[in-house]
């Protein structure tokens, strides 16, 4: 990765790999996404709130976790992101693993969103505790708090530093990503007046 010294949030990540052209509206022409008014995003924040009180003392034995920390923040200095993570989970046989709150149901597919998020934040555990993170865990809130393991490994972590190089190529340098993979995103956009996407 070229020097840099921006560090950028989990979730500029997801952004990224929601839509690149959601990174140029909001980080280089400076065009605030209107978050306030969305019920998901804000019922989303209630709950997690809520979890993260509710199960302050819980430990999942199922997973073998023997203590775990909430509300944590981690930052990666050599791989310029930073972000909160709702668990950190350690487990019984050394390993530290991360854990995420989702309002969302559980369908039978765990998006590569939800991977990417969890790998970068074993990628902070990594750094910061000097111990293997190679799994994590995401909680389907609306799907009776359904429990999902999802693991990861090297080649996720690259795929990782290269969307945060791709972030940090379009905010250092202004590019305008040319390509929209999938436009049915489009229609829901809250950037689409200013998108020229056929």
């Amino acid at each position: 990765m070229e020097e840099n010294s921006i560090s950028i949030t989990v979730s500029k990540v997801i952004e990224y790999l929601y839509c690149p052209r959601t990174i140029f509206f909001l980080d280089v022409l400076g065009i605030p996404k209107n978050e306030t008014e969305d019920f998901k995003v804000k019922t989303g924040k209630e709950i997690h709130e809520k979890k993260l009180e509710q199960n302050k003392g819980y430990l999942r034995k199922n997973i073998k976790v023997i203590k775990k920390e909430s509300d944590i923040s981690l930052s990666s200095k050599k791989n310029f992101f930073h972000g909160k993570l709702d668990e950190l989970l350690f487990l019984e046989d050394g390993t530290i693993v991360p854990l995420d709150y989702k309002f969302s149901e559980y369908t039978g597919k765990v998006y590569d969103t939800y991977k990417y998020q969890l790998a970068m934040y074993s990628m902070m555990i990594e750094e910061n505790y000097n111990v293997e993170s190679r799994k994590g865990y995401i909680v389907f809130t609306r799907s009776n708090n359904t429990l999902k393991e999802i693991e990861y490994n090297e080649e996720d972590f690259s795929k990782v530093r290269f969307f945060v190089n791709e972030i940090l190529e379009i905010i250092n340098k202004g590019i305008y990503p040319l390509d929209v993979e999938n436009k049915n995103k489009c229609k829901d956009c809250c950037y689409r007046k200013f998108c020229n996407v056929d």
